[in-house]
């Protein structure tokens, strides 16, 4: 009898929304071992970058339904990145503002459950991370953005928009407008500069170097920001 009960049980058991992201094999670090992890590395924290750099502007779409999923994926509308990938940014920022530019952040670190979700609605890994692998997002190492005019708070003109999966994305792609050219030129070459590679299919992704040594996390903005 009790052995009937028990296997009553095991399919409530393994379909636990905790456990179910894990299901590709890829078991990211949680809260409590981060924690333990910047204790022994401040290089491992997660910036807040609105707090952290001087007028950064935020449009983190993935906390609305404006975005590829036309779901609301994120609760908070917040943008967090390794300790020296924020202070790369900042450097940037202040460049950019050299020129009247400043930085607007569609998206940052990334918790792995938004990377299951985003594979699951788009299984393309030309332009969504795998979650077998997991992303550079997810490491806290990547920074979607674009910049804006500080004068007047509008993005410049590139030559997509933002998550736009099409071969116009490439950061290589042929422009003929000129000035979109430039701004996307600028954009490429400061990042890279500071430390950041820009995505080859997207140009508004980059990812910052030695991404490797940090781990996949999978922690709710609420955990960083109760």
């Amino acid at each position: 009898m009790k052995q009937n009960l028990w296997l009553l049980f095991l399919p409530l058991l393994f379909a636990n929304p905790a456990t179910a992201q894990y299901e590709y094999g890829l078991k990211p670090v949680e809260v409590a071992a981060y924690r333990e992890q910047v204790k022994q590395d401040q290089r491992k924290e997660l910036i807040d970058l609105e707090k952290f750099i001087p007028d950064v502007v935020l449009d983190i779409r993935y906390a609305t339904t404006n975005n590829f999923t036309g779901e609301k994926i994120y609760n908070l509308p917040k943008a967090y990145a390794r300790r020296p990938v924020a202070v790369s940014l900042k450097k940037a920022q202040e460049e950019f503002r050299k020129h009247g530019y400043g930085i607007k952040v569609f998206d940052a670190y990334r918790p792995y459950a938004a990377t299951v979700k985003f594979y699951e609605v788009y299984p393309d890994t030309t332009f969504v991370a795998s979650p077998y692998r997991g992303s550079r997002h997810n490491r806290g190492c990547a920074i979607d953005m674009t910049l804006i005019d500080l004068r007047t708070g509008e993005e410049l003109r590139m030559p997509t928009g933002y998550d736009a999966f099409v071969r116009e994305a490439r950061p290589t792609y042929p422009v003929n407008d000129a000035v979109v050219r430039k701004n996307r030129a600028l954009l490429i070459t400061v990042m890279d500069k500071y430390g950041f590679r820009v995505n080859a299919s997207e140009w508004w992704h980059f990812d910052f170097r030695g991404y490797q040594t940090y781990e996949v996390l999978d922690i709710a903005f609420e955990e960083l920001n109760p």
